[in-house]
């Protein structure tokens, strides 16, 4: 070898065992998700116009009963998007540490979940005036297995929610009472946990009172009278950053209180019990049965048809009938979809009373209507809009808005150029305008039509399965 190529080598050598040696280049972590939360306080969300609020999915919380939108933080969360001056959308977690997440990343802006506040909960966080108060009972079967009293927890495996405070409260109790059993969290809902408790699968879990409550007018064999933990006040969460919000909430709190709507809504869904069984063991119930109605299969089949999302038609039939075969309109209009006598006769529906020729008819119109807006409205999702409108008003006067909305140069193809226009067809100057052919409209009324369509939708691709 020569004396240039062993050279060489050993240079090579001395630079790599130096740079082996070399410290890594530091990087720098990345900060915690609640660090730098999302920069949207009231004003942005009055201008976006919704408020977007965690919630979980259970029998007291947000579900779907016979087609409805029910739940105890549903309806308290709409009263506040009303007093807001916004609209709602909802998001459904189980984890909190992602509603946490999500909430600080500004893909939402309350979590409307009841939490009791610590220091550790306030790195995340700011949060509300107390919105109730709330205890942690255990929950067991009437069986073997069943405890007297606390004390008899010793040795015993008890299985938590994961991120709730029911860790510190247990083992608080551990340390109170020298007792010794095992803590197991599972991220999961409160409503799984009792489930599995019901179906002998765990023997112990610990929830809130009220939660509980409910669940036992339904399952006999279950007890929730050992406390776990006294009542404390209870909070919903908005960003840290979020002031403005938060004063707005908590003014809304103080007025609901003030008022008595609270204390309703508690009623309706924490102290009747018999509302509250046939609300959570129906067929018809998120919660349980996972159906939106009776007719869901002939729905399924009518949405294949139109190619819609099932979920879709099963909100329109929902506005149109509440799922009532024998309803009639003061407009003469009848069956599910609520057709009059002029459009059964032109889509052949002789039996409007009968479940199946209603949806059909409702079908074959509604894919008339795509027909008729498919040129001008060629995306999807936007003609839906245009259909639903129709549907509910008729395609003359949506296309007198149409052209409105041409005549003044907006794009045609999006229906919220369009619906402008409409929810002005009552006004004289619009109504007798030249391009309008149908004359007047209360359009106003289509358009929160089509809006309420979509909310219902929103709510059940959220809760039903598709």
């Amino acid at each position: 070898m020569s004396n240039t190529s062993f050279f060489f080598q050993f240079v090579v050598f001395v630079i790599i065992g130096l740079s082996a040696c070399n410290p890594p280049e530091s990087v720098d972590p990345e900060p915690d998700f609640w660090e730098s939360p999302a920069e949207i306080d009231f004003d942005a969300i009055k201008s976006r116009g919704y408020l977007r609020a965690i919630v979980d999915n259970s029998s007291t919380s947000y579900y779907i009963y016979r087609g409805r939108t029910m739940g105890y933080e549903f309806e308290m969360l709409r009263n506040l998007a009303n007093q807001l001056g916004v609209g709602l959308r909802l998001i459904v977690r189980h984890d909190l540490e992602d509603a946490f997440r999500l909430l600080n990343k500004g893909r939402a802006d309350i979590v409307a979940i009841n939490f009791e506040v610590n220091e550790m909960r306030k790195k995340y966080a700011a949060f509300t005036d107390p919105v109730g108060q709330m205890k942690t009972v255990l929950v067991q079967r009437k069986d073997q297995t069943h405890l007297d009293s606390l004390d008899q927890l010793d040795g015993k495996e008890i299985f938590i929610k994961k991120g709730t405070i029911y860790q510190a409260r247990l083992a608080a109790l551990q340390d109170s009472l020298q007792l010794d059993f095992a803590l197991q969290e599972e991220n999961t809902s409160l409503e799984d946990l009792i489930t599995q408790v019901v179906r002998e699968e765990i023997d112990y879990t610990v929830v809130d009172d009220d939660i509980a409550l409910v669940n036992a007018t339904y399952y006999d064999n279950l007890d929730v009278s050992l406390m776990v933990s006294p009542s404390n006040p209870v909070s919903w969460a908005v960003r840290k950053n979020s002031p403005e919000l938060l004063g707005k909430i908590n003014e809304w709190v103080e007025r609901i209180k003030r008022t008595g709507y609270q204390a309703i809504l508690y009623n309706k869904y924490f102290l009747n019990k018999k509302n509250s069984f046939h609300r959570s063991s129906s067929a018809f119930s998120s919660v349980s049965g996972g159906r939106i109605s009776p007719y869901d299969e002939i729905i399924k089949a009518g949405a294949d048809q139109l190619g819609w999302d099932w979920r879709l038609l099963a909100a329109l039939v929902y506005k149109e009938s509440r799922f009532n075969t024998s309803a009639v309109s003061y407009a003469g209009a009848v069956g599910l979809l609520q057709l009059m006598p002029v459009t059964l006769q032109r889509f052949g529906v002789s039996d409007p009373n009968n479940p199946n020729e209603s949806l059909r008819g409702g079908v074959n119109y509604l894919r008339y209507l795509d027909g008729f807006w498919m040129e001008r409205v060629p995306d999807n999702t936007e003609r839906i809009k245009f259909i639903l409108a129709s549907y509910n008003v008729g395609h003359g006067h949506v296309q007198d808005a149409w052209r409105l909305a041409y005549k003044y140069g907006k794009d045609t193809r999006r229906w919220e150029n369009v619906a402008y226009y409409l929810e002005r067809k009552s006004q004289p100057e619009i109504y007798r305008d030249p391009w309008v052919k149908s004359g007047y409209a209360k359009g106003h009324v289509t358009v929160r039509y089509v809006r309420e369509v979509y909310s219902l939708y929103e709510s059940y691709k959220v809760l039903v399965d598709p």
